[in-house]
Order: C-alpha cells, then sequence, then structure tokens
C-alpha cells in the first residue's frame, strides 16, 4: 500500500502531461464499452424481432424447401402432415404457403413472392387479421420497404399473375388492405401476404404448405419429410453478421488504445531518463531495484485506474442515453437485407464493463513494466550521479 501512495503522488506529480493521458485512455474504456453495447444490443434486438415477426420458437422446412432456391418451391410445397393437424387446429402451429408471382404497378411489372398464412393467427405479429376482409378482389398487405418499392398505399388495386399447379398462368387483382412496419427483410422485401385458403385455392394446392411456424407452448416432433429449424439455426446467419461487424469495429477502439499505451511508454520511459538520480536514490536509500521496478509499473497502471474514474464522470451519460434513447439512422437498413431497426439500443451488462477494465488494466501494466526493466540493469552510483546510460 505504501508503494501505492509513493507512485500515485509521483504520477499526480506530472501534472498535465497525467491528465491528458488519463483523458485518452478514458475515451478508449468509454469507446470499447459503448461500440461493444452498441453491437450487442443490435444482435439481441434482432434475433428479437425475427422470433416476434417470423420465426416465433422454430419452424419446419419441408425437406426438398430451400428459402434461396425458387425452383425448390413446387417440389417444396405438399400436403400438411396429419400428425400437426391437432396443433394447427388449436393455433400452435402456422402453416405458410409460398408461391412465386408477379404484380404489375404503374404498368411496371416486378417479381414477388406470395405467401399465404391464416389472418387469425397469432405466432408472429404481422397484422394478418387485416387479411381478414371480405372482397371480390384478393386482398394482401405488405412491408413499408415494398410498399415504397412498388409504389402501393392501402386500398390500391393492382393486377397479379400467378401459375397453379399444373403450370397454367392465371390473373386476378389484388387490393392492398394494410402496409406494415418491419425491421426483418425476409418478411417485407418483394414479399405480398394473402389468406392461406386463398392462395391455396389460387394454386390449387388445397392443404398445402412449404413451411410450418412453431409455437414455444408445444415441443418439437420427429415428422419424416419435414426437417426443424430452430431459433439459433433461422438466427445464425445474422449472429454472424453482427460478429463480423465486431471485429471490424474493433479497429476503431483499438486504434484509441494504442494511442493512450503510446503516451504511457513514452512517458514512463521518458521519466526513467530524467529521474535517473531519483530511482538511484530510492536504491541507495533501501528500495530494492524490484520495488523500484513495482513502483514505475504502478505509476503506468494507476494511469488506467484514474482513466476508469473520468471515463465514468462523463461517459456514464452516454452510455444511459444509448441505453434508454439508443441511436437513429437516417436510412431504412431493410434495403440492405440487414436485419436492423431504425434505432439501435445499446446493452451494457456488467461482464461487459468489467471485462473491458481488466483487459485495459493489463495492457497498462504490461506497457508500464516493459520501459521499467531497465531500471534493474542500473548501479546505484552511477544513477545517483545521473551517468546511466
Amino acid at each position: 500500500m505504501k508503494l501505492f501512495k509513493t507512485a500515485f503522488k509521483s504520477l499526480i506529480g506530472n501534472g498535465l502531461k497525467t491528465w491528458l493521458t488519463v483523458f485518452v485512455l478514458s475515451i478508449s474504456f468509454v469507446l470499447i464499452i459503448l461500440l461493444q453495447g452498441i453491437l450487442k444490443g443490435w444482435s439481441t434486438q434482432a434475433v428479437d424481432d425475427t422470433v416476434k415477426w417470423e420465426i416465433a420458437d422454430g419452424e419446419y422446412w419441408q425437406s426438398k424447401y430451400d428459402p434461396y432456391d425458387p425452383f425448390s418451391l413446387d417440389s417444396s410445397t405438399v400436403e400438411i402432415p396429419s400428425a400437426f393437424e391437432k396443433d394447427i387446429a388449436n393455433h400452435l402451429i402456422e402453416p405458410v404457403l409460398i408461391s412465386q408471382g408477379s404484380i404489375y404497378p404503374q404498368g411496371r411489372m416486378q417479381g414477388v413472392m406470395l405467401k399465404g398464412i391464416r389472418p387469425d393467427q397469432k405466432l408472429i405479429k404481422i397484422p394478418t387479421e387485416k387479411l381478414n376482409v371480405k372482397s371480390d378482389e384478393i386482398p394482401v398487405i405488405l412491408g413499408a420497404f415494398m410498399a415504397r418499392q412498388t409504389k402501393l398505399r392501402i386500398n390500391d388495386l393492382v393486377t397479379l399473375r400467378w401459375r397453379d399447379k399444373n403450370g397454367t398462368f392465371e390473373a386476378a387483382d389484388i387490393r392492398v388492405v394494410g402496409i406494415f412496419k418491419s425491421s426483418i427483410p425476409t418478411i417485407d422485401n418483394g414479399i405480398l401476404w394473402i389468406p392461406l385458403d386463398r392462395l391455396q385455392e389460387m394454386t390449387m394446392r388445397e392443404n398445402c404448405a412449404n413451411l410450418l411456424i412453431k409455437s414455444p407452448e408445444i415441443p418439437v416432433q420427429n415428422v419424416d419429410g419435414w426437417n426443424f429449424k430452430s431459433v439459433e439455426d433461422l438466427t445464425a446467419s445474422t449472429m454472424l453478421l453482427v460478429k463480423t461487424k465486431s471485429v471490424g469495429t474493433s479497429f476503431l477502439y483499438v486504434l484509441f488504445l494504442l494511442l493512450a499505451m503510446l503516451a504511457i511508454f513514452d512517458t514512463q520511459t521518458l521519466a526513467i531518463f530524467r529521474r535517473q538520480r531519483e530511482i538511484g536514490t530510492m536504491i541507495a536509500l533501501g528500495m530494492t531495484q524490484k520495488q523500484v521496478v513495482w513502483h514505475f509499473t504502478l505509476e503506468g497502471t494507476i494511469n488506467a485506474i484514474l482513466a476508469f474514474a473520468v471515463g465514468t464522470v462523463w461517459g456514464t451519460p452516454i452510455i444511459i442515453y444509448m441505453v434508454k434513447y439508443g441511436i437513429s439512422f437516417n436510412m431504412d437498413a431493410s434495403e440492405l437485407g440487414v436485419p436492423m431497426a431504425d434505432t439501435m439500443y445499446a446493452t451494457i451488462t456488467p461482464e461487459l464493463v468489467i471485462g473491458t477494465m481488466i483487459f485495459i488494466l493489463l495492457v497498462t501494466a504490461v506497457v508500464s513494466y516493459l520501459p521499467a526493466r531497465k531500471i534493474a540493469k542500473m548501479n546505484p552510483t552511477d544513477a545517483i550521479r545521473g551517468k546511466v546510460k
């Protein structure tokens, strides 16, 4: 403790240079926590939104279904197994039928994916209840991004062309009965949602589906021809994207950390050069060379402790703001196919803060120790005379 007090007094005695180093190090401390918190918040928010809007507790995929291969739709559209009938009747499983089509807004053709789902489903947040209307036209709902792309608004009519299971092309008018806003591009981009029974009738595929959305209230069943995809499986690509971005943003706080470490290393090296007589006096007064090395190592390490205190003072309001209000973007990330909301919130955990503090403390200690090693080679007599080379 006495060695710590001595090192602290020596450090404070350096004046403005110490506080500049501490402030730069506090920037690194707050920046690491903030960037990691935003990335963690993004991953949590992306998974939560995907669960709420699209997958619930997971999905059963028909074994031939491949969401990245539109040619698999026909072969994967099969009759729903009887093993699921009871859960479907109790709304614990929601079948989804997928088909291809084309619409002609403002006289131009645009390819779309038609997804049929029951209007009274309760497993996902898509406002399918708006589909529960009686109309000569086919009712559809679509996402806000799709609405902007097609320039369609509520009550607009547009012609839809599709192909039934026999390969015959059919056409009819559809009416937009609802537009919803979601951060999940896979339920918005190029998607039209249609009542399941209407789409089954249109495509002549009675009681057929490509995938089934499962409720968390029921266990997973093993059914031939159907593969269950858990939440972890369905969000793996999102988590991989977050990890990739995490590596990229690490460059920013590593840069700040290196600047702070360079300042500490330079300060310690210069201090050992300029304070040779002081070091020699310490040794002459009874301090061992090892204790003197620890003294200078502690001086550098205390920079990190002071940085934690300074960073807490000015960084806490910023972090609280990011956790509560987040940061907004003047763009729709769904245009990029990224599951990201308009506003991103930071998620700060004790593990993140403590882990960051330990990391910075260790790095600072190592950087402070490296120049202090030279003290062990000093001759006390030469050090007092100021002639150490």
